[in-house]
């Protein structure tokens, strides 16, 4: 009897047409759609093991280079023999449920504490495109010479890193990473972006500062830098991030938190299903949040194996940058440190967001918030305070 489409593998003579029929597609604008994708491909690549699964040999017979090929086969094998993901995680958190103290913002109005100096941020901004005039804008708003300012430019995009050199030039308090990455929508790529960004940072000579700020181009600041100061400076030891406040069995499978990904040729290959690791809370949400220094020298610096397999687990991941922080913070000793808000105002409308407008780069439907329009504009005047 022929063998299932899910089961084929790539060897003999009629691998490419195997291929084709194993693709599998769901229907249009479904979760997990890889429909509009690149192509199949045919240029002889092998692998080296039997690959089995209807995902693994659709992401084989659409990369296009040998060298994407390799990759995704190569993390295949290692996951069907069971060597590439963590079964189990260590928690460390001694709490049975998420902390998240209620703080308002009408406490910024209250005296400087007098446990230490006003807070000092490093904003890491990650920027993409040709809009120059909006990344001036921004940083005129938020610039402060008691703050410092990082940023990283899209590899793919020569001119904006040009003019961000030269303006980077005019300022002590900012610098341009001296490496850059190709940061495609969901990638893992962004989450290795943030990692070595933070390593940077804590580097720096002479750059004492409190607070990680990430931000985009696109953001715009609805507070003073002086009510934000005060407001960081009055929980200097709390992590602001966002969790999805849905059902967690419903975020891990919207998120796709239970299949296995790979990024190769600017692209996010879906490669199969995977078991979340035993042992610890997963979460997530926004990849907007405001982090203590403190946290970041333990992710980036520990050798506690709760980071350590987590980095492993979330190399393969889908949208690391929303779950990553949230997974390592409530599970470790800082755990009692979450504040579940990221101090952002976003203008969420699904109907408009949700679109699967990424399937060119990515084997899933995601969504995207929305632009602030002027009926919104009461909205802005008014941030909703953080509970």
């Amino acid at each position: 009897a022929p063998e299932a489409p899910g089961r084929q593998n790539l060897s003999g003579a009629a691998a490419g047409e195997a291929l084709v029929g194993a693709a599998g597609f769901p229907p249009h604008g479904d979760t997990g759609s890889v429909e509009g994708a690149a192509q199949p491909t045919d240029n002889g690549f092998t692998p080296k093991c039997e690959i089995v699964g209807k995902d693994a040999l659709s992401a084989l017979a659409r990369a296009s280079s040998k060298q994407c090929q390799q990759e995704i086969a190569n993390v295949v094998c290692l996951h069907q023999a069971g060597s590439l993901m963590p079964k189990a995680v260590p928690r460390r958190c001694q709490l049975a449920g998420k902390m998240s103290p209620g703080i308002q913002w009408d406490e910024v109005q209250a005296p400087q504490p007098a446990d230490g100096p006003p807070v000092r941020i490093a904003y890491m901004l990650v920027v993409h495109g040709r809009a120059v005039r909006q990344l001036k804008r921004l940083l005129k708003a938020v610039y402060h010479e008691q703050h410092f300012f990082y940023i990283h430019v899209d590899k793919r995009f020569n001119y904006l890193h040009r003019e961000v050199v030269e303006l980077a030039r005019q300022y002590e308090n900012m610098r341009v990473t001296p490496w850059r990455m190709v940061t495609i929508w969901g990638g893992a790529s962004l989450l290795r972006m943030y990692l070595r960004s933070m390593q940077d940072l804590l580097e720096v000579p002479g750059w004492a500062w409190d607070f990680f700020i990430n931000l985009s181009a696109t953001d715009y600041p609805t507070r003073t830098n002086e009510e934000l100061v005060a407001f960081l400076s009055k929980n200097r030891d709390k992590n602001f991030l966002k969790s999805h406040g849905r059902d967690n069995s419903r975020f891990i499978k919207k998120q796709g938190l239970d299949r296995l990904f790979h990024e190769c040729d600017s692209h996010m290959w879906r490669l199969g299903e995977r078991q979340i690791p035993a042992g610890i809370v997963v979460d997530g949400g926004s990849d907007w949040f405001v982090l203590t220094r403190s946290f970041v020298e333990y992710v980036v610096y520990t050798d506690d194996p709760l980071v350590a397999q987590l980095r492993q687990f979330y190399t393969y991941t889908l949208l690391p940058a929303e779950s990553f922080f949230h997974t390592v913070l409530e599970n470790s000793p800082a755990c009692e440190s979450l504040v579940d808000n990221n101090l952002r105002v976003t203008n969420w409308n699904r109907r408009l967001g949700c679109r699967c407008q990424y399937k060119h780069v990515v084997d899933w439907c995601g969504c995207s918030p929305n632009d602030f329009k002027p009926r919104d504009a009461l909205r802005l005047q008014v941030p909703p305070a953080p509970q």
